[in-house]
């Protein structure tokens, strides 16, 4: 794997390759569009999209020589709306679209260039693809989560905090997926003699005070499921999960990384390279409509044992036996 620098690298040239040059070559240049719901200095979507751009370049697309990409960044759906519009009206050969948030604003704005996302949680409840297995339009890409995953996510929490009782669910209550995650977690919360609770998280204002109400008591806990509004408010529900002291698990290692507790999820970095596999077979003459949505095949669990020792929680052997990185 390439460093964090290279990946910065062949972002920034990726968005700025000479009007001249690609005049010269326009019979043999190829270009992409990428829409990416994050700040251009965020560092694990620099990661994601150079993990994107260095698995193109093994396949033979080399930037500025028969490969042009125009990168935008957008932090608001606002901004996303305007960059889809900009992007479709480039007319070009593919646009990547990371995340639901992005597949949707892109989608409304064309239905004739094809659409790859790296990832998504739920295509077809979404309306982005007919089926899986025949997604029939503009659009195919790789899901990041099956729902059985939700169960998963309430059982790791109670097997390194057995006290939990009471379980605040982070969701995107405008996306199928959320309410769908939510009822997978709430099935299983019987089973494991624990409560929860759904917490929309739209926006800031939205997450702060239900947390607090939803796990004020000694034995809360926290489920952070998959979505774009989660990326978004990492920081701040962080920074509640410290501050209630609340044993907590996420649906991705960036979380962890910046000091969340555990996080059990899809590998981001091998749906970016397998997104861009999908590309270099559009680019050679493949239909989207006959591509299938795939699902993840690589999970990771990550551990942060310095977030575990701050809560006065003893992580079980077994479930660091399982860990893929653990974080000290």
């Amino acid at each position: 794997m390439i460093g964090r620098r290279e990946f910065i690298t062949l972002l920034s040239g990726a968005a700025v390759w000479p009007l001249a040059a690609r005049a010269q070559q326009r019979e043999r240049m190829r270009r992409i569009g990428v829409v990416l719901p994050a700040a251009a200095d965020n560092t694990d979507f620099q990661l994601w999209a150079g993990a994107f751009l260095q698995a193109l370049a093994q396949a033979g697309w080399v930037l500025g020589h028969n490969l042009c990409v125009d990168t935008r960044w957008a932090t608001t759906n606002a901004e996303i709306r305007r960059h889809s519009a900009e992007l479709a009206a480039l007319a070009p050969d593919v646009i990547v679209a990371s995340g639901a948030s992005t597949v949707g604003p892109v989608l409304q704005v064309t239905r004739v260039v094809p659409v790859v996302f790296p990832i998504v949680t739920d295509p077809v409840s979404a309306g982005f693809v007919d089926s899986l297995a025949r997604p029939g339009g503009n659009a195919t890409g790789f899901m990041t989560y099956e729902y059985g995953m939700g169960a998963k996510w309430l059982e790791v929490l109670k097997q390194i905090a057995p006290g939990v009782m009471r379980v605040a669910v982070l969701r995107d209550p405008d996306a199928a997926s959320g309410v769908g995650q939510f009822g997978v977690i709430q099935a299983a919360a019987s089973t494991l003699r624990v409560e929860v609770v759904a917490v929309n998280m739209r926006d800031a204002a939205e997450i702060e005070g239900p947390i607090t109400a939803a796990v004020n008591s000694a034995n809360g806990g926290l489920i952070v499921s998959a979505s774009g509004p989660a990326f978004r408010q990492r920081d701040l529900i962080l920074k509640l999960a410290a501050q209630h002291k609340l044993p907590a698990i996420y649906f991705e290692r960036s979380f962890v990384a910046a000091g969340g507790l555990i996080s059990y999820g899809a590998d981001f970095i091998d749906l970016y390279r397998r997104a861009a596999g999908y590309v270099d077979r559009i680019l050679k003459g493949e239909k989207t409509a006959d591509l299938p949505v795939q699902a993840p095949t690589k999970f990771e669990l990550v551990i942060n044992l310095k977030t575990a020792k701050t809560l006065g929680l003893d992580i079980p052997p077994t479930v660091l036996a399982r860990a893929d990185e653990v974080i000290e």
